[in-house]
């Protein structure tokens, strides 16, 4: 969105660049956007088609539809007027209801509304006049599925704790890394504040915008995957090839390193994996800092991943070494994470295997094998090769190589044994 002198305005092609902002900065218009903006939602309409109103106002009048040209409403005993017209201009409406309020005005109990805002992650405000429009109507939206019957009360708060906690951490990286990088004053004498807010003012409807399109196209992805599955258990308990990475030595790195040399090591780290991952057809599931857990629907695709691992951070001096261990087996999936005791066994495995080496477990082994992957030992491969060349057909083709390691106890899962993967000859 280009932003003009009078704060209207919209088109499909909306670009940000710093002119844009230096502009913004000089608009005699600094407070937020009014509501009734073109390009601005309007409050829901209740059954009667009228605009929803507090139903605690002492003079029972609707409030007013945006913040006047003076100082921020509702504002806190301690609370900067910037912080609220941040607020006021992110959410796009002003502060009018309590708690009670908005639960009263959506239509649910003051319990459940409570339970819907932890789940959230928000934190007990008490009364305080602080919730908006959008508040109430996204309490009206989950207890409506649980009307409807497309939810149970459970399961709604399921939605709201999983998109909480992922929205929260979204949130927390744009703020601490992409906005802080983007906020340097322009000018000698300007102070950070002075260019936050119109610069938020532009960023908004493009991150919105780009945020909606990552989950659709998540959505899709995931939703495909459970279509796929061969029944109903298969979508909660699936068979899956899972894979823990950790960086070898990363205790000892914290006491030497400074933390922003520190933080640049885990970020590019956490950022090869993943696209390392993503790349390969696998699936991240999340980053520990110096670990990542992955998973992928084939032993083969999960192999593939550590490999290129070990070998893209052997190539990085800058980078510790790497050991991955893996194990394939029963999956439960939940809120997008994964658990159970294959989980665990990965985990187990990457915390004995061998610096800049790849440990599976005997299931996962067994999958490469069954797939062709791999073979059973060197001397099955030297076997079907002979075959093949006296019938004249092509010698198979496999992947990866797998050796036996000595049979060992491992807390909490008894004796296990661990196979070496690698590639084999020729293959990378």
């Amino acid at each position: 969105m280009t932003v003009d002198d009078t704060g209207s305005g919209a088109d499909a092609g909306r670009r940000v660049d710093p002119p844009a902002v230096a502009a913004a900065l000089d608009r005699e218009d600094s407070h937020p956007v009014p509501l009734d903006r073109e390009d601005s939602r309007p409050a829901p309409l209740d059954r009667e088609g009228s605009r929803p109103v507090s139903l605690d106002r002492e003079d029972d009048q609707p409030a007013p539809a945006a913040l006047d040209r003076g100082e921020p409403q509702h504002l806190g005993a301690g609370e900067d007027p910037l912080t609220l017209r941040l607020e006021t201009l992110i959410l796009g409406a002003e502060r009018r209801y309590t708690p009670f309020q908005a639960a009263r005005s959506a239509g649910v109990s003051m319990e459940l509304a409570s339970r819907f805002w932890r789940a959230m992650g928000f934190a007990d405000i008490g009364q305080a006049k602080a919730l908006t429009e959008a508040d109430v109507l996204a309490l009206r939206r989950l207890a409506g599925l649980v009307e409807a019957g497309l939810l149970s009360e459970a399961m709604a708060v399921q939605v709201a704790r999983s998109t909480g906690q992922t929205t929260a951490r979204l949130a927390e990286w744009q703020i601490d890394s992409f906005l802080e990088g983007l906020t340097e004053p322009p000018e000698p004498g300007m102070t950070r504040t002075e260019v936050t807010y119109p610069l938020v003012e532009l960023l908004l409807p493009e991150l919105e915008e780009f945020l909606v399109y990552v989950w659709r196209r998540q959505l899709a992805a995931a939703t495909g995957r459970v279509v796929q599955a061969g029944d109903d258990e298969e979508m909660v308990d699936r068979r899956l090839a899972v894979a823990f990475a950790d960086l070898v030595g990363f205790t000892r790195l914290t006491r030497r390193m400074e933390e922003e040399e520190l933080g640049e090591l885990v970020e590019a780290f956490e950022t090869t994996a993943a696209d390392l991952v993503a790349a390969r057809g696998g699936r991240l599931i999340k980053t520990l800092g110096d670990e990542v857990l992955y998973a992928a629907d084939d032993a083969g695709t999960a192999a593939e991943i550590a490999l290129r691992l070990i070998e893209t951070m052997a190539n990085d001096e800058t980078m510790p070494e790497l050991r991955v261990g893996m194990a394939f087996g029963t999956v439960t999936t939940r809120m997008g994470d994964v658990f159970g005791t294959t989980v665990n066994l990965a985990s187990r495995l990457t915390s004995i295997a061998p610096r800049d080496a790849v440990l599976v477990d005997s299931a996962f082994a067994e999958e490469l094998i069954r797939t062709s992957e791999a073979p059973a030992s060197e001397a099955e491969a030297a076997e079907a090769a002979a075959t093949a060349e006296k019938e004249g057909e092509e010698p198979p083709a496999y992947r990866f190589a797998l050796q036996p390691m000595w049979q060992r106890p491992v807390r909490g899962l008894g004796v296990v044994e661990p196979w070496l993967l690698t590639r084999r000859d020729g293959e990378g």
